[in-house]
């Protein structure tokens, strides 16, 4: 199914700004004590949630890879073996980040340079003990959002104006998050990729301790 594009047509040509993280930007409510990094999730979506579709993503944008870069690079990344999959072997384990992989059937042979664990509850505890830099992120597949998000403070959501088709949505934000900050800040501006893609950046933080 083809997702429906978003009603604004303006757009902004101008350098997309990195979304600040410090604490002073989290709301006092949020689960996350200075005892514990904060939880994080980041993925890339169309109007509709498509985030992937037969294991990779359908779309090219490459400042919304430079994002995700920028966001995790130094922290703990939480993932599900597709996710791991998807990644070029000559770039596993992404680089200066420690790389966990949630699998009951990957080999951790086969997984050079990550660790593996079978069971998910294990795995983002073993993030949050390596976290050096007050900050984990999870960063796919649907599965791990939906399963963790309930623990998550925050999410980094970059938002795509791309006609497309896919198999694998992101999970619904419900009245427990609210967006704090988003680049471009106006809602009815966008900024242009090189490649022809409109996207924005967002992010959500959560406002009350879920359940």
């Amino acid at each position: 199914m083809s997702s429906r594009t978003l009603n604004s047509s303006i757009t902004s040509t101008t350098r997309p700004l990195r979304l600040p993280l410090q604490s002073d930007h989290i709301s006092t409510e949020t689960p996350s004590t200075p005892q514990r990094p904060r939880i994080g999730m980041i993925w890339a979506q169309t109007s509709t949630g498509i985030i992937g579709d037969q294991g990779g993503m359908p779309w090219d944008v490459p400042e919304d890879l430079k994002h995700f870069q920028r966001v995790t690079t130094g922290h703990p990344v939480v993932m599900g073996r597709r996710t791991w999959e998807s990644f070029p072997e000559k770039f596993r384990p992404l680089p200066n980040r420690d790389n966990i992989v949630v699998s009951s059937s990957l080999d951790p042979d086969e997984a050079s340079g990550a660790s593996v664990f079978t069971d998910l509850d294990a795995a983002l505890d073993a993030a949050i003990e390596r976290a050096e830099n007050g900050e984990v992120w999870i960063i796919g597949g649907a599965t791990l959002y939906v399963a963790l998000l309930h623990r998550a403070d925050l999410i980094q959501r970059s938002l795509l104006r791309v006609n497309v088709d896919g198999d694998t949505k992101a999970p619904e934000l419900d009245e427990a998050w609210h967006l704090t900050q988003a680049d471009p800040e106006n809602p009815e501006q966008w900024h242009r990729s090189r490649s022809g893609v409109d996207y924005r950046f967002e992010l959500w933080e959560r406002t009350t301790a879920d359940g």
